[in-house]
Protein backbone atom coordinates (compact mmCIF):
# COMPACT_ATOMS: atom_id res chain seq x y z
CA UNK A 1 0.00 0.00 0.00
CA UNK A 2 1.21 3.66 -1.11
CA UNK A 3 0.02 6.55 1.10
CA UNK A 4 0.45 9.94 0.33
CA UNK A 5 -1.52 13.36 0.74
CA UNK A 6 -2.73 16.32 -1.67
CA UNK A 7 -3.91 18.90 -0.12
CA UNK A 8 -6.11 18.21 3.02
CA UNK A 9 -6.81 15.06 1.25
CA UNK A 10 -5.60 11.49 2.20
CA UNK A 11 -4.79 8.90 -0.67
CA UNK A 12 -4.45 5.25 -0.21
CA UNK A 13 -3.48 3.42 -2.94
CA UNK A 14 -3.94 -0.70 -2.83
CA UNK A 15 -2.86 -3.49 -5.83
CA UNK A 16 -6.47 -4.76 -5.88
CA UNK A 17 -10.21 -3.73 -5.41
CA UNK A 18 -10.35 -6.42 -2.74
CA UNK A 19 -7.12 -4.48 -0.90
CA UNK A 20 -9.37 -1.52 -1.09
CA UNK A 21 -12.60 -2.45 -0.11
CA UNK A 22 -11.38 -4.40 2.85
CA UNK A 23 -9.27 -1.11 3.94
CA UNK A 24 -12.04 1.12 3.38
CA UNK A 25 -13.98 -0.86 4.77
CA UNK A 26 -12.35 -0.92 8.01
CA UNK A 27 -11.35 2.74 8.40
CA UNK A 28 -15.28 3.17 7.77
CA UNK A 29 -15.78 0.52 11.32
CA UNK A 30 -13.34 2.84 13.40
CA UNK A 31 -15.04 6.21 12.06
CA UNK A 32 -18.35 4.52 13.64
CA UNK A 33 -16.85 3.12 16.41
CA UNK A 34 -15.47 6.70 17.27
CA UNK A 35 -18.29 8.44 16.56
CA UNK A 36 -20.99 6.28 18.86
CA UNK A 37 -18.31 6.55 21.99
CA UNK A 38 -19.91 10.58 21.33
CA UNK A 39 -23.42 10.37 20.22
CA UNK A 40 -26.15 8.13 20.44
CA UNK A 41 -26.41 7.34 16.95
CA UNK A 42 -25.03 8.43 13.79
CA UNK A 43 -26.08 9.06 10.30
CA UNK A 44 -24.25 8.14 6.93
CA UNK A 45 -24.69 8.70 2.95
CA UNK A 46 -24.03 5.88 1.25
CA UNK A 47 -23.33 5.99 -3.28
CA UNK A 48 -24.76 3.08 -5.15
CA UNK A 49 -22.64 2.32 -7.74
CA UNK A 50 -20.22 -0.86 -9.20
CA UNK A 51 -17.35 1.20 -7.39
CA UNK A 52 -18.94 0.33 -4.29
CA UNK A 53 -18.81 -3.35 -4.19
CA UNK A 54 -15.84 -4.45 -2.42
CA UNK A 55 -16.84 -1.95 0.01
CA UNK A 56 -19.86 -2.44 0.82
CA UNK A 57 -18.99 -6.10 0.73
CA UNK A 58 -16.51 -5.47 3.58
CA UNK A 59 -18.93 -3.29 6.12
CA UNK A 60 -21.91 -5.93 5.57
CA UNK A 61 -19.27 -8.57 7.02
CA UNK A 62 -18.02 -6.77 9.77
CA UNK A 63 -19.55 -7.93 12.92
CA UNK A 64 -18.49 -4.96 15.13
CA UNK A 65 -20.58 -2.03 13.29
CA UNK A 66 -23.27 -1.54 14.70
CA UNK A 67 -25.70 -0.52 12.47
CA UNK A 68 -28.83 -0.38 15.03
CA UNK A 69 -27.30 2.67 15.46
CA UNK A 70 -26.89 4.65 11.85
CA UNK A 71 -29.58 5.88 9.96
CA UNK A 72 -28.53 5.33 6.47
CA UNK A 73 -29.26 7.93 3.15
CA UNK A 74 -28.32 7.37 -0.34
CA UNK A 75 -26.81 10.53 -2.35
CA UNK A 76 -28.68 10.13 -5.42
CA UNK A 77 -31.62 8.90 -7.93
CA UNK A 78 -32.84 8.31 -11.19
CA UNK A 79 -35.98 10.25 -12.16
CA UNK A 80 -38.92 8.75 -13.57
CA UNK A 81 -37.35 4.89 -13.16
CA UNK A 82 -39.17 1.97 -11.04
CA UNK A 83 -37.69 2.06 -7.41
CA UNK A 84 -37.87 -1.58 -8.06
CA UNK A 85 -35.51 -1.69 -11.17
CA UNK A 86 -32.30 -3.25 -10.61
CA UNK A 87 -30.77 0.07 -12.00
CA UNK A 88 -32.77 2.10 -9.53
CA UNK A 89 -29.64 3.23 -6.47
CA UNK A 90 -32.18 2.90 -3.56
CA UNK A 91 -32.56 -0.66 -5.12
CA UNK A 92 -29.17 -1.14 -5.70
CA UNK A 93 -27.72 -0.19 -1.91
CA UNK A 94 -31.54 -2.18 -0.63
CA UNK A 95 -29.41 -5.32 -2.54
CA UNK A 96 -26.09 -4.93 -1.22
CA UNK A 97 -26.54 -3.23 2.46
CA UNK A 98 -29.53 -1.99 3.68
CA UNK A 99 -31.79 -5.41 3.42
CA UNK A 100 -28.63 -7.25 4.89
CA UNK A 101 -28.01 -5.46 8.27
CA UNK A 102 -29.84 -3.85 10.95
CA UNK A 103 -29.93 -0.13 10.13
CA UNK A 104 -31.66 2.39 12.89
CA UNK A 105 -33.47 3.42 9.75
CA UNK A 106 -33.08 4.23 6.12
CA UNK A 107 -34.67 7.18 4.10
CA UNK A 108 -34.81 6.75 0.74
CA UNK A 109 -34.89 9.25 -2.24
CA UNK A 110 -38.33 8.72 -4.42
CA UNK A 111 -37.45 9.26 -8.50
CA UNK A 112 -40.29 7.97 -9.25
CA UNK A 113 -41.84 11.13 -7.90
CA UNK A 114 -43.62 13.75 -10.58
CA UNK A 115 -43.11 16.36 -8.36
CA UNK A 116 -39.44 16.62 -8.35
CA UNK A 117 -39.31 19.86 -6.09
CA UNK A 118 -41.33 18.57 -3.52
CA UNK A 119 -39.44 15.22 -3.38
CA UNK A 120 -36.21 17.31 -3.30
CA UNK A 121 -37.25 19.66 -0.41
CA UNK A 122 -38.82 16.89 1.57
CA UNK A 123 -35.09 15.25 1.80
CA UNK A 124 -33.06 17.95 2.36
CA UNK A 125 -35.60 18.02 5.60
CA UNK A 126 -35.09 14.72 6.07
CA UNK A 127 -30.83 14.95 5.92
CA UNK A 128 -30.71 18.60 7.71
CA UNK A 129 -32.40 17.58 10.82
CA UNK A 130 -29.31 16.48 12.31
CA UNK A 131 -25.74 16.94 10.91
CA UNK A 132 -24.86 13.87 8.73
CA UNK A 133 -21.31 12.22 10.08
CA UNK A 134 -19.97 10.06 7.09
CA UNK A 135 -20.51 10.23 3.30
CA UNK A 136 -19.35 6.99 1.43
CA UNK A 137 -18.79 7.26 -1.74
CA UNK A 138 -17.01 7.42 -5.69
CA UNK A 139 -15.92 9.79 -7.88
CA UNK A 140 -17.66 9.33 -11.79
CA UNK A 141 -15.39 9.21 -14.96
CA UNK A 142 -16.26 12.81 -15.54
CA UNK A 143 -14.97 13.79 -12.19
CA UNK A 144 -18.89 14.12 -10.82
CA UNK A 145 -19.60 13.18 -6.93
CA UNK A 146 -23.38 12.24 -6.92
CA UNK A 147 -24.66 13.49 -9.83
CA UNK A 148 -23.07 16.87 -9.81
CA UNK A 149 -22.07 16.49 -13.33
CA UNK A 150 -19.44 19.50 -14.35
CA UNK A 151 -22.01 21.83 -15.84
CA UNK A 152 -24.39 21.51 -12.99
CA UNK A 153 -22.02 21.44 -9.84
CA UNK A 154 -21.84 24.28 -7.80
CA UNK A 155 -19.29 24.21 -4.90
CA UNK A 156 -21.63 27.01 -3.26
CA UNK A 157 -24.96 25.64 -4.45
CA UNK A 158 -27.74 27.01 -2.48
CA UNK A 159 -29.65 23.96 -2.71
CA UNK A 160 -29.01 20.46 -0.56
CA UNK A 161 -30.87 18.61 -2.95
CA UNK A 162 -32.04 19.35 -6.47
CA UNK A 163 -32.81 17.58 -10.37
CA UNK A 164 -29.93 17.61 -12.94
CA UNK A 165 -29.77 16.78 -16.29
CA UNK A 166 -27.22 14.11 -16.40
CA UNK A 167 -24.36 14.80 -19.08
CA UNK A 168 -23.18 11.87 -22.21
CA UNK A 169 -20.57 11.19 -20.30
CA UNK A 170 -22.48 10.52 -17.07
CA UNK A 171 -24.67 8.19 -18.80
CA UNK A 172 -21.81 6.16 -20.64
CA UNK A 173 -20.79 5.60 -17.59
CA UNK A 174 -24.17 3.66 -16.63
CA UNK A 175 -23.52 1.66 -19.28
CA UNK A 176 -19.50 1.02 -18.95
CA UNK A 177 -20.39 -0.36 -15.66
CA UNK A 178 -22.80 -2.57 -16.83
CA UNK A 179 -25.74 -1.21 -15.45
CA UNK A 180 -27.60 -0.34 -19.04
CA UNK A 181 -27.12 -2.67 -21.89
CA UNK A 182 -27.55 0.88 -24.05
CA UNK A 183 -27.08 4.74 -24.14
CA UNK A 184 -30.30 5.35 -24.74
CA UNK A 185 -31.84 3.34 -21.90
CA UNK A 186 -29.88 5.57 -19.17
CA UNK A 187 -32.48 8.30 -17.97
CA UNK A 188 -31.48 11.82 -18.42
CA UNK A 189 -32.17 13.54 -15.21
CA UNK A 190 -31.81 12.53 -11.37
CA UNK A 191 -32.10 13.78 -8.10
CA UNK A 192 -28.60 14.70 -5.94
CA UNK A 193 -27.35 16.06 -3.31
CA UNK A 194 -25.17 18.39 -3.84
CA UNK A 195 -21.69 19.32 -3.42
CA UNK A 196 -22.05 21.88 -0.01
CA UNK A 197 -24.56 19.22 1.19
CA UNK A 198 -22.19 16.10 0.95
CA UNK A 199 -18.94 18.03 1.64
CA UNK A 200 -20.78 19.39 5.23
CA UNK A 201 -20.37 15.64 6.57
CA UNK A 202 -17.92 14.83 8.80
CA UNK A 203 -15.68 12.41 7.64
CA UNK A 204 -15.80 11.38 3.56
CA UNK A 205 -14.27 7.75 2.51
CA UNK A 206 -14.09 7.64 -1.38
CA UNK A 207 -13.67 4.42 -3.05
CA UNK A 208 -12.39 4.96 -6.62
CA UNK A 209 -11.49 1.36 -8.10
CA UNK A 210 -11.33 0.51 -12.64
CA UNK A 211 -9.40 1.75 -15.17
CA UNK A 212 -12.21 3.58 -15.98
CA UNK A 213 -11.80 6.14 -13.71
CA UNK A 214 -7.96 6.64 -14.29
CA UNK A 215 -8.32 9.74 -16.19
CA UNK A 216 -10.64 11.44 -13.93
CA UNK A 217 -8.32 10.30 -10.44
CA UNK A 218 -5.36 12.07 -12.53
CA UNK A 219 -7.71 15.11 -12.57
CA UNK A 220 -8.87 15.14 -8.92
CA UNK A 221 -5.15 14.95 -7.46
CA UNK A 222 -3.57 17.06 -10.51
CA UNK A 223 -5.75 19.70 -11.16
CA UNK A 224 -6.95 22.70 -10.13
CA UNK A 225 -9.31 22.88 -7.54
CA UNK A 226 -12.83 23.27 -9.55
CA UNK A 227 -16.22 22.67 -10.79
CA UNK A 228 -14.94 21.68 -13.76
CA UNK A 229 -13.66 18.80 -12.07
CA UNK A 230 -15.87 18.70 -8.93
CA UNK A 231 -14.15 15.87 -7.21
CA UNK A 232 -11.46 17.93 -6.13
CA UNK A 233 -13.13 19.34 -3.43
CA UNK A 234 -12.78 16.52 -1.52
CA UNK A 235 -9.01 18.09 -1.39
CA UNK A 236 -10.18 20.53 1.18
CA UNK A 237 -11.91 18.37 2.96
CA UNK A 238 -9.78 17.42 6.58
CA UNK A 239 -10.96 14.39 7.02
CA UNK A 240 -11.73 12.59 3.64
CA UNK A 241 -9.58 9.94 2.64
CA UNK A 242 -9.51 8.80 -1.02
CA UNK A 243 -8.67 4.47 -1.79
CA UNK A 244 -7.91 3.50 -5.24
CA UNK A 245 -6.31 0.09 -6.77
CA UNK A 246 -4.34 -0.68 -9.17
CA UNK A 247 -6.07 0.59 -12.56
CA UNK A 248 -7.61 3.85 -10.90
CA UNK A 249 -3.89 4.83 -10.46
CA UNK A 250 -2.45 3.83 -13.15
CA UNK A 251 -1.52 7.39 -14.52
CA UNK A 252 -0.30 8.76 -11.09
Amino acid sequence: MKAFSKDELRVRVFETRAEMGAASGADFAAAVKKLLIEKEHIRVVFAAAPSQNDFLSAIVRDPSIDFTRIDAFHMDEYVGLDRHAPQAFGQFLRDRLFDLVPFRSVSYLNGEDPDTAKTAAEYAALLNAEPIDIVCMGIGENGHIAFNDPAFAKFDDPKDVKVVELDDTCRMQQVHDGCFDTFDAVPTHALTLTVPRLMRATYHFCMVPAPTKAQAVKRMLTGEISEECPCTTLRKQPHAILYLDGDSSALL
